[in-house]
């Protein structure tokens, strides 16, 4: 098999770890802001130059062959040593660019207020954030496609370095006017038997709450499930049943069609924390973000503090 090395380009092997990622030609199309035509020319040149196929095409996905799992594995180091190569090169410049990951139950609250404080304080750095589940985030940050990523324990992953922020409480949220609602705060043992909308089992926050129930001795009768936590608030409000989400969500909340409250005794909460690779070079940039990370995290420590 005779490779034109010259030929096999940084472009060529992200493209190929992209839809090795996605599986998909459509959803890596457009991560990468390619036609679709353009990424299977791109594929298709790149396994001509090997001289085999790097996927088994199928009717809704791409599997990797033996072969690809190879080149995967191979284009993932490259990509990481030259990224941190040029990084560590660039780094006595103050501009820079940052990916930033984030599970869909903080990204939307917890996001906006401190990546509009760090562009006031660093205009000089653009942060690119990316919403993904917590096993794909420790996926991406594994294989250098993330510099830090912020998400909820538990968080189980080798090699990676995890440092806890803050907790945060979990609370009941109902509609206006329903029979809890009376009560400032209330045992968990009282929504039993009303129905709850809840977060698709891909979310680890469904995890958290369904663990918690169960030390409980309670089962909620789940109703309904919805992908964004924007939808469960929604569909609480138009009476679909009562759910439980972090307080962040709740501070943001300006609909008056929905009331949150409490749990007595032992209240469910999560951990928030960041994460990233301990063997990748850390710039100044990705330093400066955590450390803003850490002093947004301070009021959200403190409050927990309060309440306990």
């Amino acid at each position: 098999m005779h490779i034109m090395r010259s030929d096999l380009n940084l472009h060529l092997l992200e493209q190929f770890v992209a839809l090795a990622r996605t599986r998909n030609f459509t959803r890596a199309a457009e991560e990468l802001h390619l036609s679709q035509p353009a990424l299977s020319r791109a594929i298709q040149r790149l396994e001509d130059q090997l001289g085999q196929p790097l996927f088994e095409r199928k009717p809704r996905e791409v599997v990797l062959t033996d072969l690809g799992e190879v080149l995967l594995e191979r284009a993932r180091e490259i990509l990481k040593l030259m990224e941190d190569t040029f990084a560590e090169l660039s780094d006595a410049g103050r501009r820079g660019r940052i990916r930033l990951g984030a599970i869909p139950t903080i990204a939307p609250y917890f996001l906006p207020g401190l990546l509009s404080s760090f562009a006031r304080s660093h205009p000089d750095i653009s942060v690119i954030v990316q919403e993904d589940t917590t096993e794909n985030l420790i996926r991406r940050c594994s294989h250098g496609e993330l510099d830090l990523a912020i998400l909820a324990l538990p968080i189980i992953a080798k090699n990676l370095e995890v440092e806890t922020l803050f907790d945060e409480e979990l609370l009941l949220v109902m509609p206006v006017g329903h029979q809890l609602a009376a009560s400032k705060s209330l045992p968990i043992g009282a929504v039993e038997g009303f129905p709850f909308v809840m977060l698709s089992e891909a979310h680890c926050l469904s995890d958290n709450i369904a663990s918690f129930c169960r030390r409980k001795s309670v089962q909620p009768i789940t109703v309904e499930r919805t992908s964004q936590l924007a939808t469960v608030q929604e569909l609480v409000s138009l009476n679909h049943g009562v759910s439980i989400v972090p307080e962040m969500a709740r501070r943001i909340d300006t609909s008056e069609s929905r009331v949150y409250r409490s749990f007595t005794g032992e209240r469910p909460h999560r951990t928030v924390a960041m994460m990233r690779d301990p063997a990748r070079f850390l710039g100044s940039a990705v330093k400066a973000l955590m450390e803003h990370v850490r002093r947004q995290a301070m009021p959200a420590a403190g409050r927990a503090r309060q309440k306990k």
